[in-house]
């Protein structure tokens, strides 16, 4: 290592340790840069060997020290100690490894013979094989940064992501993007809207960060200045051609307007996937996660999909999966999740879309996904009306009802409690 290199090294370190007195506050402040500024996930080495790392962690304890929770090659998932991770040549993963272990006083080891663009294959689990995603790219740095110039007291700012103790967030009418430390945190979600009271604005190591009071939050999507979700549209949808059930039995009474109708125009929604391969038909960045999410670590998925909606706010799955997490412990709070989906979706219907959006179209999964995560959260919080909107306006656009609401509605009809079903 170079003695310019050591140098910018210790300037790193010297920005990340500021106000840090003793080794567990200055441990505490390189897990937090890691956690704000490292974009995971990220492919890299251990002993020449590949491995993905997931999530960085520091349990408090000074002679561990950091630790990285990696998939290795076979899908089995390991914590390893950071300092013994070889990240990509280059990158700011590389910078702020290397400068925790010049704090420690530990040589780098030797040069892994990494690519870069590649990811280690997960190995075939009980149904298909997933890959994780390709490397994510460093957000750009701003030398500048907007917030830091303005001088408003209180700024409204989209909501991209949440850690425990930050948001990552974007200016409105901006692509400058952000590290929000403010009280409440855990009182927002990704795709809403924050008004901010600022107290402080600050660059460190290229990033903009701001702290502050949130005052307010609202949902409005529009407002995001989003690209709706593409459309493609299929043959015409035909009742006649449906199964309603024998010829004998009477149909029930959902199905009647339906029928009704006549024949409709049926679409798949565009879904989209950040970190997805497209020559590689079993990548997908939400079964990672969901694997990470059955192996018990659950704030790993947690974080997993917060990188999804970071990437783009459009991947409605991210959306329906956060609020999964939440769902039985907090209806609360994974209607909020659920809402944000359903509501991005409908930038790409319009006021008066009259379509079919079946369940068979795979991309329509999502957001049918993000409906019923909806549906069944005002159920449970006792608003019923709504509830049932929810639950026809499935029904009409996917009348196979894959997702079964035909079986709740009329106990929803007759305002039957949530707990009083189960």
């Amino acid at each position: 290592m170079t003695k310019r290199t050591r140098s910018e090294l210790a300037t790193l370190i010297d920005e990340i340790t500021v106000d840090a007195h003793g080794d567990d506050e200055q441990l505490s402040a390189f897990y937090q840069a890691f956690t704000d500024n490292l974009l995971l996930p990220i492919t890299a080495t251990l002993i020449n060997q590949p491995l993905q790392v997931t999530k960085f962690n520091f349990d408090g304890n000074a002679r561990r020290g950091l630790t990285a929770t990696c998939l290795g090659p076979d899908g089995s998932i390991h914590e390893v100690t950071a300092l013994d991770l070889s990240m990509p040549a280059g990158s700011l993963h590389e910078r702020h490894v290397n400068a925790y272990r010049q704090w420690l006083g530990v040589e780098p080891p030797a040069k892994s013979k990494i690519a870069k663009q590649g990811s280690p294959p997960i190995a075939p689990r009980a149904t298909k094989a997933i890959e994780a995603p390709p490397e994510p790219q460093p957000e750009p740095t701003v030398n500048s940064p907007c917030i830091n110039r303005a001088t408003a007291d209180s700024l409204d700012v989209a909501i991209l992501s949440l850690t425990p103790k930050a948001a990552h967030c974007r200016l409105l009418q901006s692509a400058e993007t952000f590290t929000l430390r403010a009280t409440r945190l855990w009182e927002i979600v990704p795709g809403q809207i924050a008004t901010v009271k600022v107290a402080k604005r600050w660059t460190y190591s290229g990033q903009a960060y701001l702290s502050g009071t949130i005052e307010s939050k609202r949902l409005d999507v529009k407002a995001l200045g989003l690209v709706p979700l593409l459309l493609n549209e299929y043959e015409l949808w035909d009742p006649s051609a449906q199964y309603w059930g024998e010829p004998e039995d009477p149909i029930d009474a959902y199905a009647q307007p339906i029928i009704a109708a006549g024949p409709r125009p049926q679409f798949e929604m565009e879904q989209v996937l950040p970190g997805e391969d497209p020559e590689e038909p079993w990548s997908d960045p939400i079964g990672l996660a969901n694997d990470l999410h059955d192996a018990g670590d659950v704030d790993g998925a947690y974080d997993a999909f917060m990188r999804l909606c970071r990437a783009d706010l459009r991947c409605l799955d991210a959306h329906a999966h956060l609020g999964n997490l939440s769902f039985q412990e907090r209806p609360q709070d994974a209607i909020q999740h659920y809402e944000v989906g359903v509501r991005i979706a409908e930038l790409s219907l319009g006021d008066n879309f009259q379509g079919v959006l079946p369940w068979g179209h795979i991309d329509n999964r999502p957001f049918l996904r993000c409906l019923h995560g909806y549906g069944l959260c005002l159920w449970r919080l006792g608003r019923f009306e709504e509830c049932a909107q929810v639950f026809d306006r499935m029904l009409w656009l996917n009348p196979s009802d894959n997702q079964g609401v035909r079986s709740m509605i009329d106990e929803v009809r007759l305002r039957k409690k949530w707990k009083d079903r189960c």
